[in-house]
């Protein structure tokens, strides 16, 4: 693969991750009633340890979105 090609890659990877956190994001805050209701049939657990579980999923996914497709995408925008 040349360069070009692998850079277009990242930023597609990149575009479609934080799409799914855009998603993410927006069924917590419309939809988090039904969601904690929904997951709470499997794991029942008080909506603050669902907040917070969802919270710290969000971020996590955010940094490794972060990482492992921005930052390189970037290197290769400033190398080639």
């Amino acid at each position: 693969m040349e360069i070009h090609e692998i850079r277009d890659v990242l930023m597609w990877c990149t575009i479609i991750n934080f799409g799914i956190l855009l998603l993410w994001f927006a069924t917590f805050v419309f939809a988090g009633d039904w969601l904690h209701r929904y997951h709470g049939k499997w794991f029942p657990m008080s909506r603050e340890a669902f907040n917070v579980a969802h919270y710290s999923g969000m971020g996590l996914f955010k940094l490794a979105v972060i990482v492992f497709n921005l930052v390189p995408y970037l290197a290769l925008l400033i190398v080639g």
